[in-house]
């Protein structure tokens, strides 16, 4: 209590800190969505892998223009369309996922909508990677040099937001097969294959060294809380009538996707 006494009289808006390991991205989403729609509070979660491959798909995607569906129901890997917008991605222990969800008046100096969103997330990372390698916030990606290690989504509410993001400390070169090349890229990817567009942080720095330096520079602009390590210990107000959005994809779902394509 003393703590949050501290931030309020120093103007400081309060976030509470989740740091989590290899929890299922599917538990993590339904928790993300659940902390933006019916919590008031700012929370940081940092979730270091996941303990198994999935696909990840943006809201508005399209399965069949995104994802290699045969193999994957061949494969039995999960695809996931989460509540947030953006693209796809294949996660696993490799991906460290770092997320934000804000009210509104606790960064006033933030317009409610993805560009300003993400111009302040990039401000944010710059800090965090300082020093290390080409860092740039290229259109909605992070990038080293012209290589993409983070992709972001956000999803708006009337008062609050989510900037979840993606991180490619390492990845599998197999599992980046059951991605097809976006019809929408952004221009500096010049059609290269998924191996030539993306990189990964461990060539840049230690696992737990980025981690740390993301906490720091949240904490430059937050007054960190730390509240949990254990999803079953996070005290969430009660929520009898949330219903995530975010939905695992049947094999019915895909196999309806492949007839339509015959």
């Amino acid at each position: 209590m003393a703590l949050v006494g501290k931030a309020r009289e120093a103007g400081i808006p309060l976030m509470k800190l989740i740091r989590l390991k290899g929890v299922p991205i599917l538990e993590q989403l339904h928790l993300e969505e659940r902390l933006l729609r019916t919590s008031s509070d700012n929370w940081c979660l940092i979730n270091d892998g996941t303990n198994s491959p999935a696909i990840v798909m943006g809201l508005s995607g399209k399965l069949s223009e995104l994802v290699e569906v045969r193999s994957v129901l061949q494969d039995q890997v999960p695809v996931i369309r989460r509540f947030s917008g953006g693209g796809t991605v294949i996660v696993d222990q490799g991906t460290i996922f770092v997320t934000l969800i804000c009210n509104k008046e606790a960064v006033p100096d933030i317009q409610p909508f993805p560009p300003s969103i993400m111009s302040w997330s990039g401000q944010l990372y710059s800090e965090v990677f300082e020093g290390i390698g080409d860092f740039q916030l290229r259109e909605n990606d992070y990038v080293f040099g012209d290589r993409k290690f983070g992709g972001n989504a956000q999803s708006i509410i009337k008062h609050r937001w989510v900037h979840h993001t993606s991180l490619l400390w390492d990845y599998e070169v197999k599992n980046m097969a059951y991605l097809k090349l976006p019809a929408k890229a952004p221009n500096y990817r010049l059609a290269r294959g998924h191996n030539d567009f993306v990189c990964r942080m461990k060539e840049f720095l230690p696992r737990y060294e980025f981690v740390e330096r993301t906490i720091k520079a949240i904490r430059s602009r937050f007054s960190l809380e730390p509240v949990a390590d254990n999803i079953a210990d996070i005290d969430v107000p009660s929520a009898t009538h949330f219903a995530p959005s975010t939905r695992l994809l049947t094999d019915h779902d895909m196999r309806e996707v492949c007839a339509a394509s015959l």
